[in-house]
């Protein structure tokens, strides 16, 4: 999580002159993302007009109501709780449903969709089922009226990787979808999603709409390999996914992961699955379970590379050694193949150097000296074999879409090596 410089605070408040109720709560700021949902009018909108939309205030040092987690402006990231002095309060249809987050994707600089988290429980902690009755009817009356169709029960259906229940909305004005965990109805709540897209939507968000599971093979994933003359081999067009202040890096990642390959299966679900705690991270035994639970699901595979081992139970190993890790990593990219990589981090140097980071929900200073902290998971996406290199990313948003470490540094802080691969050709 982020701190905000006091100026910019100042700025805010002087601009809203609004401040928490209670002496130590942070200041709140409104944003009402409202204007996001102007159906079909919104199709229309390029990073730079969401930029215009949501401008950084004069004299901020950085935009408090969204970040962009890609360099290339293809990923924004709009959160309640990004920073650790100022709260921004997120809402939608007339400011009378609140926001956790929301995030905005565009494909080629053309809108391709666009998800908001009503509730999760990691953000949200514990909300009354009555009052997430309410936040659903309301969205489900707006987006009847936006456009202009009465929706279709969507039910869970794990034997087609549907995982979620809600109702679903295909007008020739545009695309909608309201998703809750099936145990919400019960009284357990794990997240309520909304997401709306234009109908030449793309990727995992149209897969979602249309109530399909990811259809990527095997052979075509070669076409997202590339090389440059400095000896770089990665994969490219991984979706970048900011786990936030939450001890949710196995989550997040595998999200990326599974949008990587069109499937529409975001954290909070996954959190759900295994068992993911906000503050505590998850299990990597109850990790690697729920991982290899849904090969069925999603026409998948999961194998333990190195680290937990599912042959007559999980149990936790390391027996490879740091050539065949090495080969068995170059093996995996070449097939356009991310590896889910669970280490250690401080051990060893790396590019761009560790800075003060959320790790396991605890801020640690994990840059300069370096030192041992708690377990982390990544993907690894490439290497360089000329450079020793091995090429990955952090699910922390931008700036951390590529970066390196020796190949030797990389197997020693390893403690478990992972793949999930699509297993139709």
């Amino acid at each position: 999580m982020k701190i905000i410089s006091p100026v910019a605070i100042c700025v805010f408040l002087m601009v809203f002159a609004r401040a928490s109720v209670a002496a130590d709560d942070p200041p709140v700021m409104p944003c009402d993302l409202g204007p996001l949902l102007e159906i079909p009018g919104i199709w229309a909108l390029t990073p730079d007009k969401l930029e215009q939309l949501y401008p950084k205030p004069a004299g901020a040092s950085a935009n408090p109501y969204f970040t962009w987690l890609t360099a290339d402006h293809s990923r924004a990231q709009f959160m309640r709780n990004h920073f650790v002095n100022l709260r921004v309060d997120l809402t939608i249809f007339e400011k009378t449903v609140p926001v956790e987050e929301a995030i905005v994707d565009f494909v080629n600089g053309k809108l391709n969709g666009m998800t908001f988290s009503v509730y999760n429980r990691g953000d949200s902690g514990t909300v009354a089922l009555e009052e997430l009755q309410r936040r659903s009817a309301k969205c489900n009356e707006a987006l009847r009226i936006k456009l202009g169709v009465v929706p279709t029960r969507r039910n869970p259906d794990p034997a087609q990787g549907l995982l979620s229940q809600g109702w679903t909305w295909i007008s020739p004005l545009g695309m909608a979808s309201l998703e809750y965990n099936p145990e919400l109805e019960r009284g357990h709540a794990e997240y309520l999603r909304l997401r709306i897209a234009p109908r030449d939507a793309r990727g995992a968000i149209a897969s979602a709409m249309r109530e399909q599971r990811g259809g990527t093979t095997l052979s075509e994933l070669t076409a997202a390999v590339k090389h440059n003359p400095e000896g770089d081999v990665w994969i490219d067009g991984v979706p970048m996914v900011d786990q936030g202040p939450k001890g949710y890096c196995v989550v997040a990642s595998a999200q990326r992961l599974f949008e990587y390959y069109g499937i529409s299966c975001d954290q909070d679900q996954l959190a759900q699955m295994a068992g993911t705690q906000a503050q505590g991270g998850t299990n990597p035994v109850e990790m690697a379970k729920a991982l290899q639970s849904l090969d069925t699901n999603f026409k998948m595979h999961f194998k333990a590379l190195m680290g937990v081992s599912s042959d007559r139970g999980f149990t936790i190993q390391k027996t490879q050694n740091e050539r065949d890790f090495q080969k068995q990593l170059q093996d995996y990219v070449n097939k356009g193949i991310p590896l889910l990589w669970g280490l250690e981090i401080g051990r060893f140097p790396e590019e761009p150097p560790l800075k003060m980071h959320t790790v396991g929900g605890q801020m640690q200073n994990v840059g300069g000296q370096m030192q041992t902290v708690s377990g982390h998971m990544r993907l690894i996406i490439g290497y360089n074999p000329t450079a020793g290199q091995v090429i990955f990313t952090d699910s922390w948003g931008a700036g951390h879409e590529m970066k390196r470490m020796k190949i030797q540094d990389a197997y020693h802080a390893t403690h478990g090596l992972y793949v999930m691969q699509p297993t139709t050709h």
